[in-house]
């Protein structure tokens, strides 16, 4: 069967740098902190276009941190789309917070910044939370629409994070989500465009300050330099505790995973590019091919179609030895652990609509012609046969 995601291609790609990092560190005993992992936060940041990168424990927890760094908790509220994975909702009860979700663009699935205007004028009408942030997310790969969605933020003070798990990488005017959000966060899932081969996950800030705070609260709250200053402690430093914090730490053989699959992360975003061209020209006449927005650069985390028999096609791809996956067929906010929480008004529709027709096809830097002619072949004649 055609591999969904193809991470043996690219091990091999990478070859023995990549076993000569992991058996370094091995060998070293550096197996927490270590000295790959400084660099890695000074690699990332350069390539995400950000002054400061904190690297963690996973994707979800690099959304966590930089709420518990706001103070945002009990009576507040936190504005998201329902049309993307758990982790994304999950992260503002973890503090003791609301999520309030907004609907989505029907063209590239990710935040409406009209739904979100409308969702933080009722909250506000309400008067029983206080909005304080907003997490956008980069679905399936591209970015939001940050222009819009800080113009939204900025208007009532709120702080933006880029919730860039999927997107990583993505661009939109040559801008990295940084140059909109207050923070980008992203996950290192080992599916994810560039993955470690376990968890992992890292936050970007542009504020020096902001930034040793999370590192303190990276580590169970331990002091860092703001907070010893002036002061006499001859201790390590993580011994001497000044907030509540977690044990949010990246393992020194993840960073030095991702270190060698930075060398080629910007040529495998250009092979999915080139991936997704063929088949948006192939798709264009037979099924609802994903829009990039104006200006965007996806990184392609997965390629997603629309069509009216989901299921019908799903089975008749297995039946080519074509794999697929459906994601978010149960929006957050319809599944009962969130159906408390607040949405925008008017409810959310085009969430509701998408998960009903969206199916994602293979996607990955490796794909080949043959492999990629399989596919397009099996979704036309299903389409050709059942309209």
């Amino acid at each position: 069967m055609i591999p969904f995601i193809d991470l043996q291609s690219q091990r091999k790609r990478l070859g023995q740098p990549l076993e000569d990092a992991i058996l370094k560190v091995v060998r070293s005993g550096a197996y927490i902190m270590g000295p790959e992992i400084a660099a890695f936060e000074a690699a990332l940041a350069g390539f995400g276009q950000a002054p400061f990168a904190l690297s963690c424990g996973s994707g979800t927890e690099a959304l966590v941190l930089p709420l518990m760094a706001w103070g945002i908790g009990p009576g507040d509220a936190v504005f998201c789309p329902s049309f993307t994975f758990a982790a994304t909702a999950e992260a503002m009860p973890l503090v003791g917070a609301s999520p309030v979700f907004v609907d989505i663009d029907p063209d590239t699935f990710n935040m409406d910044a009209e739904s979100l205007e409308a969702a933080i004028e009722a909250v506000k009408r309400e008067d029983k939370l206080t909005p304080c942030a907003v997490i956008a997310v980069d679905l399936f790969g591209q970015p939001a629409d940050y222009p819009a969605i800080a113009e939204v933020c900025a208007r009532h003070g709120l702080k933006l994070i880029a919730d860039s798990a999927q997107g990583f990488g993505c661009t939109l005017d040559g801008k990295h989500p940084i140059h909109w959000a207050d923070v980008t966060t992203t996950s290192f899932f080992p599916a994810k465009p560039l993955g470690c081969y376990g968890d992992g996950g890292a936050v970007l800030s542009r504020d020096e300050a902001f930034h040793d705070l999370l590192v303190s609260l990276r580590v169970h709250g331990q002091a860092v330099k703001g907070d010893i200053a002036g002061k006499t402690f001859e201790h390590d430093p993580k011994y001497l505790n000044v907030r509540i914090g977690m044990n949010s730490r990246m393992d020194t053989i993840q960073a030095a995973v991702l270190l060698q699959k930075l060398t080629i992360f910007e040529d495998e975003i250009e092979a999915r590019n080139r991936v997704a061209d063929r088949y948006a020209q192939e798709f264009g006449d037979v099924v609802r091919a994903p829009a990039v927005i104006a200006g965007g650069v996806s990184v392609w985390a997965q390629y997603t179609i629309e069509t009216a028999d989901r299921d019908g096609l799903a089975a008749h791809l297995r039946e080519q030895g074509v794999p697929s996956a459906v994601y978010y067929p149960i929006p957050i906010h319809r599944q009962d652990v969130y159906s408390g929480y607040p949405r925008a008004p008017g409810g959310l529709p085009v969430t509701e609509a998408k998960a009903r027709t969206v199916i994602s096809l293979p996607m990955h830097p490796y794909l080949s012609a043959d492999d990629q002619d399989q596919v397009i072949a099996a979704v036309r004649a299903f389409v050709g046969k059942n309209g």
